[in-house]
């Protein structure tokens, strides 16, 4: 096809414009140009922040030139508009057209008169390929050459150069190339308007370097579609995301202390007393126990920057939280609220939980117990059974009671005390907790439901509507739902190592008219005890990695999306052996 003759299979267009670089990503994985494109998903990776550091001279505004005289200077015509003999070389042009419905900032465009060419920039170096270049990078170029096209201008050619070896590819805009190129946009705008997420890549080495893997989970998501109970298989899945986060919370609990921004640093002050700082880049969650202060300024950068502000009482109450705008995804939670209003599903949903949270709690007992007795590991096993045999959300409600019931009345032979009543436990209590050991577990779920909302509203979910626990106004109903699969494994475990290795002990309680709290220092401990726990690498029952309970909570959060969007047929919930 020749676009001189002004003939085009591309209509009209009234969506947005298509991004000329998710060509490249279509033509590279179509998963991954549906992620950026359509989901609005995005993380950063050593390879993209490493390419808008090359990029960093094209991106700059122009700067005006003084005119020689012989011709104008590219920067001075920001229309790149000149005679037969103008030299063109222009920085950062931004050309749209929606008769091809795309769009470009292209790098640089160079050129004599009418004739001109793109210049793309890339960060590695040039790939020793039959063509000189790998497809999507033609693609995107070839694009670009189409966009000044319809600017009138003549494009036969364009060039890609490699800031890795610094060599320069011409990429010729034949006839084979650009109706590639057209076949991509008719294909991604195809995609964009509803299309389903396409497959992932099956054993690809594109995946290991791609940003987006995390989110993507392609081996894991590839084995869920085919599932056979064939651990063998599960077990060799690649580790393809980082084992745990680079970056931890930032708690605060001094009373009256004030977070305050200095260049990239947030510190921690108490009055002209610098209590703590630390670096943006190592801060994942900010935590404000009490009547902590926060600038406006830090509540700006972090929402620049996608970092959750947490607010919890001195207690520990969680509060709510302060977040950047809403996740982009809104088919994610049209699923999610198509689901929640569909009784049978929310019931298979929440049967798949307890059942989880039954299991972990009698290898917990079995592990930890000194004598767990055989007939309450029965019990359990029966209850386990139960659960999926419940009819409703209410007779599923009864059948947790009852094996919660059991749980914790075994639960005092797990507290490693010297036989004397500090930590004495007979059963749950709450609202206030009134003992040292109901303290800490309250104190464990508060901080394990904060975790879940947070790791919600990163996936994209909406964290207040649930599918077991039933919205009410404030609570976290779908943090509640997915946290109970891991209060044995990640909230008890806390409390039972704070309590046993004696972080915690008994002068770091406050005890006040029937309540227990914990005073700031023993908090701090218990902090530290638990920010441990979620930085503790397993290995994962599914997928045979290792990896962080922390890490952990998101992949089971992406899966559960995955599970809504119907791209696998179940839920994993999560059970350790």
């Amino acid at each position: 096809m020749s676009l001189e003759t002004g003939e085009s299979p591309l209509s009209v267009v009234e969506e947005p414009l298509l991004p000329v670089r998710m060509l490249n990503e279509f033509a590279y994985c179509p998963r991954l140009a549906y992620l950026e494109w359509v989901q609005s998903e995005f993380a950063d990776s050593a390879d993209t922040v490493e390419g808008r550091f090359h990029h960093r001279r094209v991106d700059e505004s122009p700067k005006r030139q003084p005119r020689t005289s012989t011709a104008k200077s590219g920067a001075e015509r920001s229309d790149i508009q000149g005679d037969e003999d103008s030299v063109i070389h222009q920085r950062s042009v931004w050309l749209s057209s929606e008769r091809l419905g795309i769009t470009a900032k292209i790098d640089l465009v160079e050129g004599v008169g009418h004739a001109v060419a793109p210049v793309d920039y890339k960060r590695g170096k040039r790939p020793h390929v039959e063509k000189g270049a790998w497809e999507p990078e033609r693609v995107q170029v070839c694009a670009q050459g189409l966009l000044l096209r319809e600017q009138g201008y003549e494009c036969d050619g364009g060039v890609l150069y490699f800031v890795g070896s610094r060599e320069r590819v011409v990429v010729s805009f034949d006839s084979e190339l650009i109706e590639r190129t057209l076949e991509l946009i008719a294909g991604m705008r195809q995609l964009a308007k509803g299309g389903a997420m396409p497959p992932p890549l099956v054993d690809s080495p594109k995946c290991p370097r791609c940003s987006l893997v995390r989110i993507c989970l392609p081996d894991e998501i590839g084995w869920l579609r085919h599932h056979t109970d064939d651990e063998h298989a599960a077990s060799t899945i690649r580790r393809l995301l980082p084992a745990r986060h680079d970056a931890l919370p930032l708690y605060v609990q001094q009373p009256g202390a004030r977070v305050g921004k200095q260049g990239d640093c947030l510190r921690v002050m108490d009055h002209d007393e610098v209590l703590a700082e630390a670096r943006l880049i190592e801060i994942s969650h900010l935590v404000l126990f009490g009547a902590v202060q926060v600038s406006t300024q830090v509540v700006q950068e972090l929402c620049r920057r996608e970092i959750p502000i947490s607010y919890l009482s001195s207690g520990g109450w969680f509060y709510g939280i302060t977040t950047s705008l809403m996740h982009k995804n809104v088919e994610l939670r049209r699923r999610q609220y198509a689901v929640a209003s569909t009784p049978s599903a929310c019931l298979g949903l929440a049967i798949r939980l307890v059942q989880a949270k039954i299991a972990n709690c009698r290898t917990f007992l079995r592990r930890n117990h000194a004598a767990a007795p055989e007939t309450v590991l029965q019990d359990l096993k029966r209850d386990h059974v139960h659960a999926a045999q419940a009819k409703s959300l209410e007779e599923l409600l009864g059948i947790e009671g009852t094996a919660a019931r059991r749980y914790f009345a075994e639960f005092k032979g797990m507290l490693k005390t010297d036989g004397g009543s500090d930590f004495d436990f007979d059963g749950r209590n709450r609202r206030p907790p009134k003992d040292p050991v109901n303290a800490l577990l309250s104190l464990a779920y508060a901080m394990l439901a904060r975790e879940w909302t947070v790791t919600l509203h990163a996936v994209g979910l909406d964290p207040y509507l649930g599918f077991y626990h039933q919205p009410h106004y404030g609570r976290p109903a779908l943090a509640l739902d997915v946290m109970e699969e891991f209060r044995p494994l990640i909230a008890d475990s806390v409390v039972l190592t704070a309590i046993n290795n004696g972080e915690v002990r008994s002068e770091d309680f406050i005890r006040r008219m029937g309540s227990v709290a914990l005073t700031p220092d023993g908090r701090r401990r218990f902090i530290e005890t638990y920010e441990r726990r979620m930085s503790h690498e397993i290995t994962h029952p599914v997928f045979g990695y290792q990896v962080s309970y922390r890490r952990i909570l998101e992949v089971q959060a992406r899966l559960l999306g995955r599970y809504l969007c119907g791209e696998i047929p179940e839920y994993p919930a999560f059970t350790t052996r």
